[in-house]
């Protein structure tokens, strides 16, 4: 897939107007972005405090001593880094065109607005090979890092992403967005979230759903494949079969999102035929995930 394909040439600077949100605790001494409790010496004022002894004496206020006659030193908001790691599922369930498609648009477009301000991005897609992270800070491996997405080849991965995804994370994060459909065994999924809080203080999981998925269309006889494990199973579509799939499908999420509440794991439905620009500038608003 050309990187055209992936983000338009235009899509970085549409997307310079948004910044990714967090309140978890940014780690890291790396000068950054991203205003910090702590104190520092950045350009952004805080406030004054009285001198004491073993404080930099460059940081006196001479104004202030000469309308007091007292001692005060400026403080200043410290400046640290974002660090986000983004995580794909590339499992043979994303296999969709139009999902896999939206699946690196959206990796892509998380990984820009990580770049662009100058914060510590990582990236990893889940496969056997065990390749190693794309990790790099600066906007000026923005190109670099689309080409990277660009590169993933299609889903091909027939084992379970959730019982293969956590060796490909770093223990540093920030942020963790994991890409994915969410589409494995809810058994699987509680045992891999569970483990996912000693990665990251903020996680955040898009789910990747398509329309046909949630309402398919299929009429009369057919033969459905698990494109995971290639087993077949005849089926006469009807109102009763499509009945029970939605009640399944139901109960599914339902599922997903009580284990992601109980482990502090933000979890957000996004629609792959809704497109790109819809998520990133109106669902990613609305949920507060970015500004």
């Amino acid at each position: 897939m050309s990187i055209e394909n992936i983000v338009p040439k235009d899509w970085s600077a549409k997307l310079s107007r948004l910044s990714i949100t967090t309140k978890s605790k940014l780690r890291g001494q790396h000068k950054g972005s991203h205003r910090s409790q702590r104190f520092g010496a950045s350009l952004d004022f805080s406030d004054f405090r009285e001198y004491a002894p073993g404080d930099d004496v460059r940081q006196i206020d001479w104004n202030v001593f000469a309308r007091t006659d007292k001692y005060f030193i400026k403080r200043f908001l410290d400046e640290q880094e974002m660090r986000v790691h983004i995580l794909l599922d590339t499992t043979k369930s994303m296999s969709d065109s139009v999902k896999w498609t939206f699946a690196k648009q959206l990796a892509a477009s998380l990984g820009i607005l990580v770049l662009q301000r100058d914060d510590r991005l990582s990236f990893s897609a889940v496969n056997e090979g065990k390749k190693p992270h794309f990790r790099r800070k600066g906007a000026t491996y923005r190109k670099a890092f689309i080409q990277t997405i660009s590169d993933i080849p299609e889903p091909t991965m027939s084992s379970s992403f959730t019982d293969n995804a956590l060796p490909f994370l770093p223990k540093d994060s920030t942020v963790l967005f994991v890409i994915t459909d969410c589409l494995e065994s809810i058994e699987s999924w509680q045992r891999f979230l569970q483990k996912l809080p000693k990665f990251a203080g903020d996680i955040r999981i898009l789910q990747v759903v398509t329309y046909e998925e949630i309402d398919p269309t299929y009429g009369g006889d057919i033969q459905l494949v698990d494109v995971e494990t290639s087993e077949q199973v005849n089926v006469s579509m009807s109102t009763r079969v499509l009945d029970a799939y939605h009640l399944e499908r139901k109960k599914h999420q339902q599922q997903i999102e009580l284990l992601c509440h109980k482990f502090g794991i933000r979890l957000l439905q996004v629609n792959a035929d809704e497109g790109i620009s819809h998520t990133m500038f109106h669902q990613l608003l609305r949920a507060n995930w970015v500004q």
